[in-house]
């Protein structure tokens, strides 16, 4: 990114976010201790940092309430609920804070969603904290394991075992997409998992699915992952914020990064 934003005559400033010290005073005020940038090119996930640079009128791409509605895995299928968007059946588990679990939610669990089941903590990244749950065993361990992080519980979409399409959309238009297969025997089709990305032809439903969450969720930038379903239908998984590149640019052959340098440059225009 700073490579191709150079190119556009626009420096780019790498830093940590562990450099960037924003506070409250005693007074109320905020304050942070970076120059005036033009902008922020914000690639983590910290929701609190990034809404204190907004608070100090900094631009970022991604905005922070787009950042917190994907980083959060259950928020970004509420956000989405009631927009005509294909999603699995999916069931938020409730927030505990004594680490006490009971068998009343596991039971009326299973009468909505039945064995396997995907369970996910609703914060995580590169396919961690997702699991296959194959029976009431596997789902109590899950439960006593995760009861105090927010989690929640999906049906399988049993077509797209190990397989899934990742879709980077960039000022409401498709930029680049791949196939994502894993053939380790993992159900999850990641990269960082064993999943290798192959060209692929989007289908017109895909594309409008794709451009329509990113949209309705805010995102300057986003990685949009889709499943295929019974009879091909288009389903969504989950929506990044800060999607890498690599792969998708080597599949897919797109200057992603010039992409989404050129729609900084015309967004700060």
């Amino acid at each position: 990114m700073k490579e191709e934003l150079g190119q556009l005559s626009i420096s780019l400033e790498l830093k940590t976010s562990d450099e960037v010290m924003a506070l409250i005073n005693h007074d109320g005020s905020l304050e942070t201790r970076l120059p005036k940038y033009d902008f922020v090119l914000y690639l983590d996930k910290d929701l609190y940092l990034s809404t204190m640079l907004e608070r100090a009128c900094y631009r970022l791409f991604n905005r922070a309430g787009a950042i917190a509605l994907c980083d959060d895995k259950m928020l970004t299928h509420i956000t989405l609920s009631g927009h005509g968007i294909k999603m699995p059946r999916t069931v938020s588990a409730p927030l505990n804070y004594t680490g006490i679990s009971t068998a009343s939610f596991l039971d009326n669990l299973e009468r909505e969603i039945d064995y396997p089941m995907v369970a996910k903590s609703n914060f995580g990244s590169l396919g961690k904290q997702v699991h296959l749950l194959k029976n009431r065993e596997e789902l109590e361990d899950f439960e006593r394991r995760m009861v105090l992080s927010p989690r929640l519980y999906q049906e399988f979409i049993k077509e797209s075992f190990g397989f899934d399409y990742r879709i980077i959309v960039i000022g409401g238009k498709v930029v680049a997409a791949m196939e994502r297969l894993n053939r380790t025997g993992d159900f999850r089709s990641n990269i960082a998992m064993g999943g290798k990305g192959k060209k692929v032809t989007l289908t017109k439903e895909q594309k409008e699915t794709a451009v329509k969450a990113a949209g309705i969720l805010g995102l300057d930038y986003a990685g949009i992952d889709l499943l295929m379903g019974k009879d091909g239908e288009t389903i969504l998984c989950e929506v990044n914020s800060n999607a890498f590149l690599s792969e998708i640019e080597r599949v897919s052959e797109v200057n992603v990064a010039r992409a989404y340098a050129l729609h900084i440059a015309t967004s700060l225009a």
